[in-house]
Parts: structure tokens; C-alpha cells; sequence
């Protein structure tokens, strides 16, 4: 049958690898015999009958199948311009369907849009990459846009077109590498996949990139959710984020992993939802005094074992626990009863599973190709490509995306000395240099930097916190300095300092005397906040209580030592879950945290001090106010290495607020132990780890005692005090 379209044209539709499928389907204006005319084209290949309506006439024209595989085509001459129709399909199996034709609609995104994207300049591309509700001249439907530049065709798959790539083949738009289609009558809830067709003619399934959502594994569709906005009730919290000075203010961070915080055993070991979370999780770290939690990744990832760490599904909050909206739930929640929500974000590496990110369209697309670049070794995942401007793009707008979607308080950056370093864990010859001949990875330095500034721009307020572990310089400081311009970075070194310390026998710990006092020489050169985190209770290092020597009292009683000291020096807190009751056993992902030890009272006092020390912490400004400058705070003593006694006072903005932290590292009581203090007068000890009510020998100084006109330390007064074994005293001027 005589066709107005080439062979060829035709050929590639029926194959799938035509790169505008829209300049062959639908209805074109032709020119016959030199007159106009309209040519409708449909590409049906169950069809038995296809027919075009005329949408204002209600006219149906029966098309003529031109291949045998399904192409159908009809000229009509009494039409001069292309116009409203729909298509009715009649099956093989004699079903009839009468819908909007795809092919009959223009390009939904817009040249700047696109211009955007391929500058790295789209800070919310999210509304415009992946599925979206959208509507044309009345008619509503998805649309659906994805990124593969160097794909041979892309089709839309899912239940809706039974899987076939011949239904819905995307076009390209431009030189732009993005793939669109707008496909009318679909709703949400519909799951769907990208099947990207390769030069080499290979065919893949892709997920959406921008997915808001994605099936349960070991699923892995993208599901269409248009992230219809819950109505918020957390305006006063926004706006106290917006205005408030939260680097001088307490910041204890709760650390959890949502799939073992806890679980309901009795129904086959299940997850709690995030609804159910959110009362749950709440209640329990309001009552102990925490202002933030920080989730470990909550993004979809495919193995549990990785506890969020290989990201796949990069805009969706993982189905393990629920539907999108059921986690703006949870956040809006936490915000409604004062709680701080930090997600852990991994623009680091991702992992090589097929159905994502990786080799996307066939090539290396969001990783970079040379090895030596593109992968961790350690970790078996691929590295971002941060100097392509897309990839770059696509992580800057997720980092806003869970900011604006779902008024997310922060951010911790995992793994970011993997970032800045090309040498990162490698030997000499597996790396490349930068241009400048350095070991620097300056396209991640300026994607860290960019991040940081544009969430400073649009969200003033909400934290990034880097998990950095080397000494590079700057990580805190603004970027009008030449710093990345995070607000805080881990204390790696303190964490490490600390736990060797407390490792050691009391009887050895004169001799890493340093390790206590090191992290001053260097406490101020960033903004730091000190972390006793996940990564200390799993692969083998054991549990904090088990870190610690000697017979079960000096275990419990070293713990809420290291806790007291970690409330007294000078930094922001981050404590995992179960830590704060002495879980003894190694954090397992698979199960529920072992709450049944609180019914213990050595557990119990353990959570007891941490409640106490957060509620300490937050009350006294001279705990939390000066963090960040050697004016808040003061050794007293901390030469006592024969002793293993370091004296501290910690101070306000104005000075006059002041809080004396004496740590006694061994089991031996002292007494009659003078410290020199600033002020004359009555002191009170407002905290005892060693008290009975956290089981401790209760071994104290009775509540208060009385300054002395007695030289010591360089002051005029001293206090002659008591000290409790291996306890934490907190001292505060009456």
C-alpha cells in the first residue's frame, strides 16, 4: 500500500530506534497533488482495526494497515490542518479502546528548561526529569522525561501497554539528551520503566532516575506518585529554622536506622511503618532530650545489608516503610513536637546493579569511564562523574528536592574524604591526577561547594554536616572564604582518640594521657560535631559497653564516663541508637534493637545519665553556646596524667554563665582533690555519673560545697572535692 512516509521512517518505528518517533506518528499536514491535506500514522502493533475520530465532528475514519507489524496510516484530503482526534483500537481479541493519541502532542518541557539542565543550572529539575501529572488543552496524563544522550530510541514500559517498547517510544529533544513523552489517562499509582535501546542494539530496563517513588525490593519499577503536598502544619518550626542561630544552640543528634530502631516480632519480625514511627520514635527521643534525629539513608536501595549506603532510587524515600506521603508524615511529626530530621545523603558512589544508574544508557553515563576514576574499589560502586554538568545537576537538585519536599532540617554528606581525593584508598598508578597535577578532585570540591551554597540561598537554616575523616582545610568554613561552607564536620579524630583511650585498662591510661587532650589542640579550626556513631558498633569492633574493660561495674561506669565527656567538650553530639541504654551486643540490621535490657537497672542508668545530660546540655548555655572558639572554653587542669584527671570549664557568649567538668579515668576514688575555679561562693554539682540513681557507688560531694581562698591552678579559689571513680562531676556556681 502507497505510504507518505519513507520506508526507512517506517522500518525504525516498527524496530524501535527511530530518535523522533513524533515526525513519523500522528497526524502530520502533507501536501497532495498539490493540495493540503492531513495523514494520521498509529503504530499498533496488537491492533486488529485502528480508526481516527474527529474530536469536533465525531467523523470516524477507518485507518489502513500498511505493515503487517501494525503501522497504520489514513490521508484525509477534506482536512487542511492537523487537528482534535483520538484513536479506537479494536484488538485481536475484540476489545475496543477509544483514548488520546501520545503522538498527537507537542513537546511538554521547554527550550529553557533544557537549556538549564545541560548547564548544571537546574536547581529543580525534579519537576521536570521522571513522571509528572500534567495536562494539554484539558486532556490530563503523565508526563514522562528522562536523560540518556547516547541511547539509540527510549520507550516508556509498564502495565498500561503490557509491557510493550512499541507503544510508547519517547522522542529526543534536540541535542539536549533528554527523552519525552506526555501519555494521556494514565494516574498515579501506575508502575512503570524506562527500556533503553543502546547503539550496540541492546536492550535495557531502566528505572526513572527521578522516580518519587519505587517498588519493594526485590522489585524494581518506578511508581508514579505526584507528591501531591499533605497540608503541613509545621510553618512555626520553618520559620524558628529560618531565623534562628543554630550553630549556638544545642544540637544532640539521635542516629537511628529506621529497619531495627525496633520491630514487631509477634507479626513475622515487621518493620514499623513511618507513620508508626512517628509516635513511637518521637515519644522515646523526646523523653530522652534529643533535638534531632538522623536517619541513616532512608533513599530506596536494594540490600538491606548496605543500611541505605548504595543508593538506587535517589527521589524516593525507600517502600520498606511506606508511601511518600506516609514519610512527610513522619517528618511533619518530628517538626510538630520540636524534633530535628537529618537524612544521611550519598553523593559518594553508587552501587552497579543493572536496573539503575549504572551504564545507564548503554555507556557511562552518571560514572565515569576510566576506572582509575570511576569506581571504588573498596566499596565495589561506581563514582559520580561531578564533571559533567547533568550528573551534576541531577545530585544538586536531590539535595534540594528532600528540603522542599519534604522540609528535611539537614543533611549529613556521607563519605566526603572519598570525594575530595582521587588517591582516596589508592595505590601509586591507580589514579589520575587533576589538571594541576594534584591529588584534589576539584570537579568534587566545587560540586560540595555549589551544594552548600544554593542550600544556604533557598533554605537558610538547614545544616550540611560533612563526614570527613582527613585534616583537608576549610571544610567549615564559609565559602566567601574559600572553605566547602558545611556547617559542621565529624570529629573523626576525637571519635578515634576517645575510643582507644577508653579501650585501655585504667591502670595503662597515663601513658595515652594525650589522647584526651589532643583534640583541643585542633577543637576550634572547624566547627565540629563528635560523633559515637554506627560505624563503631558493627563488622567486628563490638558494642560501646563491650569497648570498655574491666568486670561489669567499671564497663557501665567507663561508658557514662565517655558520655560525660563528650557533653563537656566543646562540639555538637551524635550518639547511635542503643548506645544510649548499653546495648551489649554488635548492632544488627536484621533485627530489633534489644529494648528488653532497660528493664536492667545498670541499662536503665545508663539511659538515665544520657536523659539527664541531654536535658543538662540543652538548659545550660555554657554547655552549647561556644562551640566553635577557644572563648568557651578553659582547661583547668590537664596535666594529672599520674592521676588520669582532666579539669575543664566550659563558658557562655557573655562569660558569666559557667560549667565545671572534672573526669576521673580510673577506679579509684580521690579525695581531697583540689581544682582552682574563677569565683568565690557556693558551688553545686548539678551531675554525678557515679550517683545511685544511675548505679553508680554513689561517691560524690553531697550536693555542694563551699569555694576556698586557696591559690591553685592560677586562681585565687579552689574547691577541695571529692572524686567519684571513673565518673564525670558537672559543677555550677550557685
Amino acid at each position: 500500500m502507497k505510504t507518505t512516509a519513507s520506508s526507512d521512517a517506517i522500518k525504525r518505528i516498527i524496530h524501535t530506534e527511530h530518535h523522533d518517533p513524533f515526525s513519523v506518528l500522528g497526524a502530520h499536514a502533507v501536501e497532495t497533488k498539490g493540495k493540503r491535506a492531513v495523514v494520521v500514522r498509529a503504530f499498533l502493533p496488537e491492533a486488529k482495526e485502528v480508526s481516527v475520530i474527529d474530536v469536533t465532528t465525531s467523523t470516524e475514519y477507518g485507518m489502513i494497515k500498511i505493515k503487517e507489524e501494525g503501522f497504520y496510516e489514513i490521508l484525509l484530503p477534506d482536512h487542511f490542518e492537523v487537528f482534535s482526534y483520538k484513536l479506537k483500537e479494536v484488538t485481536k481479541e475484540n476489545t475496543v479502546e477509544i483514548f488520546n493519541d501520545p503522538y498527537s502532542f507537542l513537546p511538554t518541557l521547554t527550550e529553557y528548561d533544557l537549556y538549564l539542565f545541560n548547564s548544571g543550572d537546574h536547581h529543580q529539575i525534579y519537576d521536570k526529569l521522571g513522571a509528572h501529572a500534567f495536562e494539554v488543552n484539558g486532556v490530563c496524563g503523565v508526563r514522562f522525561a528522562v536523560w540518556a544522550p547516547n541511547a539509540k530510541s527510549v520507550s516508556v514500559v509498564g502495565n498500561f501497554n503490557n509491557w510493550d517498547r512499541r507503544r510508547h517510544a519517547m522522542r529526543v529533544l534536540g541535542a539536549s539528551g533528554v527523552w519525552e513523552i506526555f501519555i494521556p489517562g494514565l494516574k498515579e499509582g501506575e508502575i512503570y520503566k524506562f527500556q533503553v535501546k543502546t547503539k550496540s542494539g541492546n536492550v535495557l530496563d531502566k528505572f526513572d532516575p527521578y522516580a518519587t517513588e519505587m517498588e519493594l525490593r526485590p522489585k524494581t519499577a518506578s511508581i508514579i506518585n505526584f507528591l501531591k503536598q499533605r497540608k503541613w502544619k509545621d510553618e512555626e518550626w520553618i520559620k524558628h529554622r529560618a531565623e534562628s542561630d543554630h550553630l549556638g544552640e544545642p544540637i544532640s543528634i539521635y542516629e537511628v536506622h529506621l529497619g531495627s530502631w525496633a520491630r514487631i516480632v509477634e507479626e513475622n519480625n515487621r518493620w514499623l511503618t513511618y507513620r508508626e514511627m512517628a509516635e513511637k520514635l518521637v515519644a522515646y527521643v523526646q523523653e530522652r532530650g534529643y533535638t534531632h534525629i538522623e536517619l541513616l539513608p532512608i533513599m530506596e536501595h536494594p540490600l538491606d545489608a548496605s543500611w541505605g549506603y548504595q543508593v538506587t532510587g535517589y527521589f524516593a524515600p525507600t517502600s520498606r516503610f511506606g508511601t511518600p506521603q506516609d514519610f512527610m508524615y513522619f517528618v511533619d511529626y518530628c517538626h510538630q513536637n520540636n524534633i530535628g530530621v537529618i537524612l544521611d545523603w550519598v553523593p559518594a558512589h553508587f552501587p552497579k546493579d543493572q536496573y539503575a544508574l549504572a551504564q545507564f544508557d548503554g555507556t557511562h553515563l552518571y560514572e565515569h569511564a576510566d576506572p582509575r576514576k570511576g569506581e571504588h574499589q573498596d566499596w565495589g560502586t561506581y563514582i559520580f562523574n561531578y564533571g559533567r554538568k547533568e550528573v551534576r545537576n541531577f545530585l544538586i537538585s536531590n539535595a534540594l528536592f528532600w528540603i522542599e519536599k519534604y522540609h528535611i532540617d539537614g543533611l549529613r554528606i556521607d563519605a566526603v574524604a572519598s570525594m575530595l581525593y582521587l588517591d582516596y584508598s589508592r595505590k601509586k598508578g591507580e589514579w589520575i591526577p587533576n589538571e594541576r597535577g594534584g591529588r584534589e578532585n576539584l570537579e568534587a570540591i566545587a560540586f560540595l561547594k555549589d551544594t552548600n551554597r544554593l542550600i544556604y540561598q533557598y533554605y537558610p537554616g538547614v545544616l550540611t554536616i560533612a563526614e570527613e575523616s582527613t585534616a583537608y582545610p576549610g571544610v567549615t568554613t564559609d565559602l566567601q572564604y574559600g572553605g566547602l561552607g558545611f556547617s559542621l564536620k565529624w570529629n573523626m579524630g576525637w571519635m578515634h582518640d576517645m575510643l582507644i583511650y577508653f579501650s585501655n585498662d585504667p591502670l595503662f591510661r597515663t601513658y595515652y594521657h594525650n589522647n584526651l587532650t589532643f583534640a583541643l589542640l585542633y577543637a576550634f579550626s572547624e566547627r565540629f560535631l563528635l560523633p559515637l556513631s554506627h560505624d563503631e558498633v558493627v563488622h567486628g569492633k563490638s558494642s560501646l559497653l563491650h569497648k570498655m574493660p574491666g568486670d561489669d561495674w567499671q564497663k557501665f561506669s567507663n561508658l557514662r564516663l565517655l558520655y560525660g565527656l563528650m557533653y563537656g567538650f566543646p562540639g555538637k553530639k551524635l550518639l547511635f541508637m542503643g548506645c544510649e541504654f548499653a546495648q551489649r551486643n554488635e548492632w544488627n540490621h536484621e533485627q530489633s534493637l534489644d529494648w528488653h535490657l532497660t528493664q536492667f537497672p545498670p541499662h536503665a542508668g545508663v539511659q538515665k545519665w544520657i536523659t539527664d545530660l541531654n536535658r543538662l546540655y540543652r538548659k545550660e548555655s555554657a554547655l552549647h553556646q561556644v562551640d566553635f572558639h577557644y572563648t568557651g572554653f578553659e582547661w583547668i587542669d590537664f596535666h594529672d596524667k599520674a592521676s588520669s584527671v582532666i579539669t575543664f570549664m566550659r563558658k557562655s557568649n557573655d562569660g558569666k554563665e559557667k560549667v565545671i567538668v572534672v573526669c576521673n579515668f580510673t577506679p579509684v576514688p580521690r579525695y581531697n582533690y583540689r581544682i582552682g575555679i574563677p569565683d568565690r561562693g557556693l558551688y553545686r554539682e548539678i551531675l554525678n555519673s557515679d550517683s545511685s540513681y544511675y548505679e553508680g557507688s554513689n561517691i560524690g560531694n553531697t550536693g555542694e560545697i563551699e569555694a576556698e581562698s586557696i591559690f591553685c591552678h592560677n586562681r585565687k579559689f579552689s574547691l577541695n572535692l571529692t572524686l567519684p571513680p571513673l565518673a564525670a562531676v558537672f559543677l555550677k556556681h550557685v
